[in-house]
């Protein structure tokens, strides 16, 4: 019963069910032939959610690859008809994707070089059609910015760049690239494939295009270039790019503009470096260990050998303060003074300097109250006087060229020899009356005084007037000076005197500022007495004897003959001329001799005429320069000399000063190592830089050009340490200086020696051959140094570095005994 009562009601409710079912079926088959002809009219392939994630951001590119997931069979065959369809301009955009990878340039210029190797396809197409691809003859320094933090400073370098080239190979660079300023650029990526380069011929500019390349083919990229870059090195070869012709070619900029970011890739990259930079283990084998002396942190090898100075038969004439260095050099570091900090800039340091760094009293102690230097809390301070101008070094100046007006600072007088130089206030002051002194005085007693001079950015040497000719060639300098300096001038036959005489150019002047010129105590009285008899012999006329009422002190000015006429009309030949065949300019370990070298009166020798009024002769090729002599490069010596100048004036302003991250407020103390006519120092003229210019002993001599164009310098051997103290020199630089001293000397006793007079943080520019580079590369990355940019292009290359604060902790078993 209760079955049937329920029948009826059944069929009407199926009834209406089925015509309700009927009606969403017919719905649904609308909106689903709806919905197919959207997606048959869009022609737009629904994409695999993998692909999608793989090249979400190469939505431009026209790749047309789908799958479809969808239930409903015509969409499924409406999306294979799509990928069928597409299958050959996916294969074409992969296969042209893949080519931009490899080494041949294709359809570029031979010489340009390719930056970033991650830019798609697409971007590489559109660059192809917008624009042409700029072109750089010759490429060079690449290179990075010193940024100051927290009182020091931090290179902020990227990560080794790979740039294509198919014809010099890769370029390789350890710096952060910015701005150099140069017309044609090339594009330079340091691994950086993350971000986007656009190349415009008009602004010369690279910007990012390309930031959603797929993270697994980046990390494939760097450590293909880093397997690369370590099978090169492994094998001797070079990665980096050159440009031919050796030293008479120039290096153009290139740059790329990566604003104030680097990239992930770059960090991490860099983070690797330095982490296997801190190794213990030193990559060419040699093991460093600290100079077991104990001068410990102020060693100066040639200085400061006590078994030498203990076989010496006599010390009478300070032959215990002249050079002998050791038969063996040593290969030892020396050691940083304890509390040492980056030194104090010029021209704050003139007045300043950390007491930590030079941490001596001795002079404090006993010149304090002549103002010669002061402790002062955490500095030394040095208030710009002395002994013979207590009220300041610039009021003694200007009373000099008072009392001879022809002195003419910084116009006539332009090189200055100070010998007896103390703290070097002296020539420290004369850089503003634009004369560059060379300060001399001894390692002696007067304890550190030329590490003083040296710590507040003072140009000085450690050497003593005694039983050799200083290393300077002969008529040199334009102004002798002596303040109190206490050389016994007129002692056997006037030697020293002489010597002096050597090095003054004709009609140059000796100022002799001494207690024998003012005061009347018997012994003082008897020197001056013997002065005027010897200074009277050798034809120095007396300009001018007067008394600064200031300093309570006298002055006496001396000038050297221009003519033979008076050494002719001497009575007696006391003291003697010098031989014909004594060259005046032979002056390494040449016995000083009590004689006088005739005056030059040729019009073609040197020394006949006074040199051009400064700065006119700094670029003029001297008038003793002929046409018919060889220069060092091959050309006529007038032409040689203009070369030289050109290039390194285009080598220092297009490279050197924007172009290796050097911030050169840091520098003040430079040396060329290797300086031929002193080109590189005549390029720094307007750098507030001093550069002491090293002509080696068997090079050409080159160091009268030198002098004669307002600079200075010295002649020295590299196979022997140089005579300075450590830590005084803010840039080294060696123009194929390495590889040839490599050839008959120790190589990691002179690497020793420049880390030696390198101060922490200092840079060193080495241009050599690309087997010395690489040598060096790897011997300063043992003493973990920062290699900031190398560059190699036709076997020649180009090595920046910078020295850092470590030293090793072992102690060297060899002791160097000093007293």
């Amino acid at each position: 019963m209760a079955l049937g009562k329920y029948s009826t009601v059944d069929g009407r409710k199926s009834s209406s069910n089925y015509c309700s079912t009927l009606t969403i079926v017919v719905f649904v088959a609308l909106c689903l032939v709806g919905v197919w002809m959207t997606i048959s009219s869009s022609v737009v392939p629904v994409q695999n959610p993998d692909v999608a994630s793989e090249s979400k951001n190469d939505v431009n590119e026209d790749t047309r690859m789908s799958e479809n997931n969808a239930n409903d069979n015509n969409l499924a065959n409406a999306s294979n008809e799509n990928n069928s369809g597409n299958s050959e301009s996916s294969l074409n955009d992969n296969e042209a994707k893949s080519k931009q990878f490899e080494d041949n340039p294709g359809d570029l210029p031979e010489d340009t070089t390719k930056g970033d190797n991650n830019v798609s396809s697409n971007q590489e197409e559109k660059n192809s059609n917008s624009q042409e691809k700029p072109t750089v003859e010759n490429q060079e320094a690449i290179s990075g910015n010193d940024n100051r933090e927290e009182g020091g400073f931090k290179s902020e370098d990227g990560s080794e760049s790979e740039m294509q080239n198919g014809k010099n190979g890769k370029t390789k660079t350890d710096e952060k690239v910015f701005e150099a300023g140069e017309t044609n650029e090339t594009k330079s990526s340091r691994g950086e494939s993350g971000d986007d380069n656009k190349s415009d011929e008009n602004s010369n500019e690279t910007k990012d295009d390309d930031k959603g390349d797929s993270q697994k083919e980046e990390n494939k990229k760097d450590t293909e270039s880093d397997q690369d870059s370590d099978e090169k090195k492994e094998n001797g070869q070079t990665t980096e790019v050159f440009p031919s012709g050796g030293e008479s070619e120039l290096l153009n900029e290139t740059t790329t503009q990566n604003g104030a970011f680097s990239t992930q890739a770059t960090e991490s990259k860099n983070e690797k470096e330095a982490q296997q930079s801190s190794e213990p283990e030193n990559q060419n084998g040699t093991s460093w260990k600290l100079c077991n002396v104990t001068a410990g942190p102020d060693y100066i090898p040639c200085l400061d050998n006590l078994e030498a100075i203990r076989n010496l038969h006599s010390t009478k004439h300070y032959e215990h303060r002249e050079r002998h260095c050791p038969d063996n050099p040593p290969t030892c570091l020396v050691a940083l003074p304890e509390g040492y900090r980056r030194s104090i800039e010029w021209p704050t340091s003139r007045d300043k300097i950390w007491y930590h760094n030079v941490p001596h009293t001795k002079l404090a102690e006993v010149k304090g109250h002549q103002n010669w230097v002061k402790v002062t809390g955490e500095y030394l301070t040095f208030p710009g006087g002395g002994t013979q101008f207590k009220h300041g070094a610039l009021h003694y100046i200007d009373f000099i060229q008072q009392s001879v007006p022809d002195i003419a600072w910084g116009k006539r007088s332009r090189v200055v020899l100070d010998v007896g130089c103390g703290v070097a206030s002296f020539g420290g002051f004369l850089f503003d009356r634009d004369v560059l002194t060379m300060s001399l005085a001894p390692k002696d007693e007067h304890e550190a005084q030329v590490q003083f001079a040296l710590e507040r950015g003072i140009p000085a040497i450690s050497a003593v007037m005694g039983t050799k000719r200083l290393p300077f060639p002969g008529r040199a300098f334009d102004i002798v000076h002596c303040a109190r300096c206490r050389v016994p001038w007129h002692i056997e036959g006037g030697k020293l005197l002489l010597e002096l005489n050597r090095l003054l150019r004709p009609g140059g002047f000796f100022v002799w500022s001494a207690t024998p010129v003012y005061q009347k105590i018997p012994e003082d009285v008897e020197i001056w007495e013997a002065m005027k008899k010897l200074t009277k012999s050798m034809c120095w006329e007396v300009v001018s004897i007067t008394k600064d009422t200031v300093n309570g002190v006298g002055i006496a000015v001396y000038r050297k003959p221009t003519t033979n006429e008076c050494y002719e009309q001497r009575s007696q030949n006391e003291p003697p001329l010098c031989q014909e065949s004594d060259d005046p300019n032979a002056a390494w370990n040449v016995p000083l001799q009590a004689c006088m070298h005739k005056v030059p009166v040729a019009e073609s020798e040197r020394g006949s005429q006074w040199p051009e009024l400064w700065p006119a002769r700094l670029d003029k090729p001297p008038y003793w320069l002929l046409s018919s002599q060889v220069g060092v490069y091959g050309k006529p010596a007038p032409e040689d000399f203009t070369t030289d100048f050109q290039h390194w004036k285009h080598v220092v302003t297009k490279s050197y000063i924007n172009g290796l991250g050097i911030n050169w407020s840091t520098v003040r103390n430079v040396m060329d190592m290797r300086a031929v006519y002193g080109g590189f120092a005549a390029a720094l003229k307007d750098m507030n830089v001093w550069v002491m210019n090293v002509v080696s002993i068997d090079a050409p001599d080159t160091l009268p050009i030198i002098y004669e164009r307002g600079l200075f310098g010295i002649y020295h051997d590299w196979c022997e340490s140089f005579s300075t103290y450590p830590r005084c020199y803010d840039l080294l630089h060696g123009d194929h200086l390495f590889s040839k001293i490599k050839k008959k000397c120790n190589f990691d006793a002179l690497v020793a020696e420049v880390d030696r007079i390198l101060r922490p943080e200092g840079k060193i520019i080495v241009r050599d051959n690309v087997e010395t580079i690489n040598e060096l590369e790897s011997i300063f990355k043992s003493l973990h140094w920062e290699i900031r940019m190398t560059y190699s292009k036709d076997k020649e290359g180009l090595l920046c570095a910078k020295k850092t604060m470590w030293r090793p902790k072992e102690l060297e078993a060899v002791s160097y005994a000093i007293a």
